[in-house]
């Protein structure tokens, strides 16, 4: 039996509340997450829309093998046009919708139009039985986990579900998409956050996704036996090798303390990169936690053999977040001069409650400090301000716009974004290849685009280590897999040829590695974006950093070698591993 036999698509207009559910045509078979979102932008979106008017499209779009029973691959890519950077973005996220929408066999929902109502909040119900627009006034302005709470009164236990804080409802270019996680108490954890979708989602009237897949079996594979196999030897070596540690011990909060000492852990709006408060924002104090407050490590989606994601309990012993991650200790806590975790814990909370990205959220409130608005570390106020931003007062919206609008409103010369998103953590002076990705994704400034944490590499080489990752991650998120389980791209065309039952080979993985990153690149020149977005920020051409005194140096000209296609993709392609 062909895995694509009851494969559909789900078309939504909000302009009128009208469903189509088609097939999935034939030329998009192959394609999923990331690659499948690029495509239907490419072919479907006009580039030059406003990314908050009705001819923005939405994307809800589960990986190649989600709903299956290969480990840890159910992600969700979530894509539009993006109201930060003006050009494609794609954000991918973990969580149960992508696994049940892939259960109950919808590739793909394509969200278009907007409602004449401003005010008007709506629900997209998907389950056994169909899909249905209805009217969810009552939700409007609600916060996520609040919302969750009240729809776990009314759906059953086997929903998820995707939805916008505030935040996405006041339609900041911040804003993130939650999905609610595999534990039982469905917490809104997981956050397609970057490039400001929420908005996209708020300015569709869309307060929620509801995906019940009931009872729902997983797709199966056409070449069982094989996959099967392959699953299990996958698993194994795994669980025994890369999957030992961090992740299930410790998960990426354990960073910190490895990224100030190679110089990028951003201090102050990143006038420095190491912080002298490392000790009480490593995450090794939330691990120590676990034991005198309970918490611990945990999958985020079900299936997930990786356990990334820590549970973090107040000093009451009560759920405080899940999911305090590197990036955010480093960007809502080192980078705005906060001292300790559990700061950095109360942030995240309200981030994922209002739904907002903590990258863009810590990178703009450092802005905001750095132009004397606040003083460094004060914990308080930057709680204070997530509150106004949910409010939708003056100051909120500038915060809630990201680090670009704070740093236009307060005409501060630090601002560290490339194509209007804000820098991550890991920072381009002493990483050049990082640097290089942040130059050229079409995604802006995006460790997830594509991230080799090698130091000291020559510029040339930098751009080839940076080609290949960007090519090797947009496969990765358009398979369903999570980067942390680290599949290389043999392994992942090898999954796509026992599932499908095909050869897939080496040059057809890559090519379409590529081909996604083609439709992204067209679709941000058709939407203006040129040469002139492809700039890193002054102050990382002139602020220095650690002994040696790095800037960001690599020659555009060089950078610019990214878009040639490589005459025969390199061998180091095949066998590299998501960061």
């Amino acid at each position: 039996m062909s895995e694509t036999r009851q494969d559909k698509i789900i078309r939504v207009d909000m302009t009128d509340g009208q469903i189509l559910v088609e097939p999935m045509p034939e030329p998009w078979r192959k394609l999923g997450g990331r690659a499948l979102s690029a495509r239907i932008l490419f072919e479907e979106c006009d580039p030059t829309c406003d990314p908050l008017g009705p001819g923005n499209i939405l994307v809800l779009a589960p990986g190649v093998l989600a709903g299956t029973s290969a480990p840890t691959s159910g992600r969700l890519s979530v894509g539009g046009k993006s109201p930060l950077t003006g050009g494609i973005k794609e954000a991918n996220v973990g969580g149960n919708p992508g696994q049940d929408l892939m259960k109950l066999g919808y590739r793909v929902v394509i969200v278009t139009g907007q409602s004449a109502d401003s005010e008007a909040r709506f629900a997209l119900e998907i389950d056994a039985e169909g899909v249905r627009v209805k009217s969810v006034n009552e939700h409007r302005r609600k916060w996520n986990y609040a919302l969750i709470e009240d729809l776990k009164e009314v759906y059953s236990k086997t929903t998820s579900f995707i939805s916008i804080g505030p935040a996405g409802e006041l339609k900041l270019a911040g804003a993130s998409v939650a999905c609610t996680d595999a534990d039982q108490e469905r917490h809104p954890a997981r956050h397609a956050g970057r490039g400001g979708l929420g908005a996209v989602m708020g300015a569709k009237g869309l307060k929620y996704v509801s995906v019940d897949p009931g009872r729902s079996p997983v797709r199966k594979p056409v070449e069982a036996k094989d996959w099967n196999a392959l699953s299990k030897k996958f698993s194994r070596e795994f669980i025994n090798g890369p999957g030992k540690e961090p992740f299930p011990k410790w998960g990426t909060s354990v960073l910190v303390e490895e990224a100030d000492s190679i110089y990028t852990l951003p201090y102050k709006n990143r006038v420095e990169c190491r912080s002298p408060d490392v000790q009480t924002l490593d995450g090794m104090r939330i691990v120590e936690s676990f034991e005198t407050r309970g918490g611990g490590m945990h999958n985020c989606l079900k299936g997930c053999i990786v356990r990334c994601s820590n549970v973090v309990m107040d000093e009451h012993g009560e759920y405080k977040t899940s999911g305090l991650e590197f990036e955010t200790l480093a960007l809502l806590g080192s980078n705005c001069g906060l001292a300790h975790w559990e700061d950095v814990a109360d942030l995240d909370r309200l981030c994922d409650d209002v739904g907002l990205d903590t990258i863009e959220t810590g990178a703009a409130i450092a802005v905001y400090m750095d132009a004397g608005e606040m003083e460094w570390g004060d914990a308080a106020g930057a709680k204070a301000l997530l509150h106004e931003i949910a409010e939708g007062t003056e100051v909120g919206r500038e915060i809630g716009n990201g680090a670009a609008a704070v740093g236009r409103a307060r005409k501060h010369h630090r601002v560290p974004v490339v194509k209007g998103q804000a820098i991550p953590a890991w920072d381009p002076r002493p990483i050049k290849s990082v640097g290089v990705t942040y130059c050229t994704s079409p995604m802006g400034a995006d460790h997830t685009a594509g991230l080799v944490v090698e130091l000291g590499q020559p510029h040339e080489e930098a751009v080839a280590t940076s080609q290949d990752a960007q090519i090797m991650n947009a496969v990765v998120d358009s398979s369903g897999f999570c980067q942390f389980l680290m599949p290389n791209l043999d392994e992942v065309r090898t999954f796509y040829s026992y599932f499908l039952g095909e050869e897939i080979s080496r040059d057809e993985i890559a090519e379409q590695g590529w081909q996604c990153l083609e439709d992204e690149w067209a679709f941000n020149r058709a939407a203006g974006l040129g040469d002139v977005d492809d700039l890193m920020p002054d102050c990382m051409k002139e602020d220095e950093i650690g002994p040696q005194k790095l800037v960001w140096d690599v020659l555009p000209e060089l950078v610019e070698k990214i878009y040639t296609k490589p005459a025969v993709f390199r061998d180091e392609l095949f066998s590299m591993r998501p960061s």
